[in-house]
């Protein structure tokens, strides 16, 4: 048990005897140096020396003694751990809490009637260690079914106001100002309104999924998560704060590299930045929910889940991999947090979350989406071929396709071996959210509308607040779907839109039937592949050009064997 002393008539916490060997031998080193005696009292810097603080490590490095004393407090550290076998940090925090602890049983006398406070109970079932994992599965899969269903209302408001009356409103405007049939019109169109309305349909979606998320964190579950996944990331060798930084990249993956400061052990810093980019973002969560809408109907969220999960599990099993090999380490930190108790959210707090992260994602995407769109844009209205005019020419003679033809014949294989897909997957690496933006401008999403067509706007506005409010009838009538009741009482499926249409005819014909499979093989890819330009820079920022560079080759390699799996295994099986 620890004990205290008081030399000199000042208080010092006994740590017990190995540690107070090694205190001892460094204070005699640093009495040896003036200019670290004389600025530190020695015991304390004993201390932080053992604990390994790199700030105070700094401050000493330049001064005279300075590199002498920090090798003496490493090889005690080194003495310590083979002796004990323990992380010295770890003993040190020990042994004062355990002073704590023993000091406060002396002198506070709490009443025998004193009960389990509410969040203790629930945390006797929620932070169990077998129960706690299936109900952080369950917790993740209501999210993703929120995020699937019940926002699909408002995606195919959002999706019909931009198809019908704004495309409609804006090839009327640039008629009357004498714009309209030319190129002008052709990149508004074309290039603005089908690239960024592409993805605009899924800010319902995301908003949805923000809101999950704030509810989830304000109401204290998520620290639970962290605390129960602690035991699961401890047995592949990854440290429990690793969880923090995986857990910030489902919203986005380049604050969760940055996160990854936090780690104290450079394997440990290295890995967990590593597998970050297999945390789905939520940039690819519009291509998730289009293309398991299409091909999986009512089981869109399950599929959506089971995205998430392989995701999980790639990670894992990648960790497992490198921490026996080039990140093999044997030093272990202690992992230690505060448990918040439950509140119930309020609704100012998870608007502020919901709507703050869906800005900066808007915020972020606008102006990648827009750069791109008309990037995209150029490349299809420039002929590479045939007879066409500039901004007049088919998609099967522009450059676009001359350019994403040459990795067509990889994706072969995969099932979606289509200058289509192909293009979207091209344009992914600029951001995720550009793929969807990309399939309705390949897939020519704006060309359906009638541009002799006459413009009512009144009505148009009419129809579009009746939209909403339908729109937002079916959203409450969604709601039981999280705990899997259908109140709709409709079996009939919606009608497909254009884009969703095309997409289906096209990975039908792709995959020789099995579009089903080729849609899956795709979102798989979507997964596995490199998240954004924005990500890379992050991470060639915090592990350097090397790392960053295997870890984009490694996730493009994987991306194509895990499709290659999913979809040639898939057809032997179905």
């Amino acid at each position: 048990m620890p004990e205290t002393r008081t030399p000199a008539g000042a208080f010092a916490l006994h740590y017990g005897l190995e540690l107070e060997e090694e205190i001892a031998y460094l204070q005699g080193e640093i009495g040896r140096y003036p200019a670290i005696a004389l600025k530190f009292p020695a015991r304390w810097l004993a201390v932080k020396l053992l604990e390994n603080d790199a700030d105070l490590q700094q401050t000493l490095l330049p001064l005279a003694g300075g590199a002498a004393v920090l090798t003496h407090a490493q090889l005690a550290i080194a003495r310590l751990q083979a002796i004990t076998g323990q992380d010295v940090e770890a003993m040190l925090a020990e042994r004062r809490y355990t002073w704590i602890h023993n000091l406060v049983q002396r002198t506070v006398h709490k009443q025998q009637t004193q009960t389990f406070t509410t969040s203790d109970k629930i945390d006797r079932v929620v932070a169990h260690p077998l129960l706690g994992i299936p109900i952080f599965m369950l917790a993740m899969w209501m999210v993703f079914k929120l995020t699937a269903d019940v926002s699909a209302p408002y995606v195919d408001w959002i999706d019909a106001t931009i198809g019908g009356p704004l495309t409609r409103w804006t090839i009327a405007l640039l008629g009357a100002l004498g714009a309209g049939g030319g190129w002008v019109e052709s990149l508004l169109v074309n290039g603005v309104l089908a690239g960024v309305g592409g993805v605009l349909v899924f800010v319902p979606v995301l908003m949805a999924l923000y809101l999950a998320l704030a509810v989830l964190e304000d109401s204290g579950y998520m620290a639970r998560a962290a605390f129960v996944m602690d035991r699961l990331m401890s047995k592949i060798g990854l440290h429990g704060k690793s969880f923090l930084p995986l857990l910030v990249g489902f919203g986005c993956n380049v604050p969760a590299i940055y996160a990854t400061r936090t780690l104290e052990n450079e394997k440990d810093r290295i890995l967990t930045a590593l597998l970050v980019p297999f945390m789905s973002c939520g940039a690819r969560l519009p291509v998730y929910v289009l293309f398991a809408t299409i091909f999986f109907g009512a089981r869109a969220g399950t599929v959506i889940f089971g995205l998430y999960l392989l995701g999980i599990v790639t990670a894992i099993g990648l960790g497992l991999a490198l921490r026996k090999t080039v990140l093999r380490s044997n030093e272990q930190a202690a992992f230690v947090m505060e448990l918040p108790p439950y509140r119930l959210p309020t609704p100012r707090s998870i608007w502020l979350h919901m709507w703050q992260r869906t800005r900066a994602f808007l915020k972020h995407a606008t102006t990648l989406i827009l750069s791109a769109s008309v990037v995209i844009w150029l490349l299809m209205a420039i002929p590479a071929g045939g007879d066409g005019r500039f901004a007049q020419t088919d998609l099967a003679d522009s450059a676009f396709r001359a350019v994403t033809d040459s990795v067509t014949p990889l994706l072969a294989p995969l099932g979606f071996g289509t200058w289509e897909a192909g293009g979207a997957l091209v344009t992914g690496f600029v951001a995720k959210e550009v793929v969807v933006s990309t399939l309705a401008q390949t897939y020519g999403v704006a060309d359906v509308t009638d541009a002799s067509e006459p413009v009512h706007f009144l009505r148009d506005l009419a129809a579009i607040g009746r939209g909403f409010v339908a729109a937002t009838g079916d959203t409450l009538t969604a709601l039981p779907l999280l705990i899997g009741v259908d109140l709709s009482g409709d079996e009939a499926e919606t009608a497909d839109s254009t884009l969703m249409a095309a997409i289906r005819r096209s990975f039908d014909a792709s995959s020789g039937g099995y579009g089903a499979l080729a849609a899956l093989a795709f979102m798989v890819f979507v997964l596995i592949y490199t998240p954004c330009v924005v990500t890379l820079a992050a991470m060639r920022q915090e592990l350097g050009n090397r790392w960053m560079l295997a870890s984009t080759a490694g996730q493009l390699i994987l991306a194509w064997l895990l499709a290659l799996i999913v979809f040639q295994v898939g057809r032997l099986v179905v």
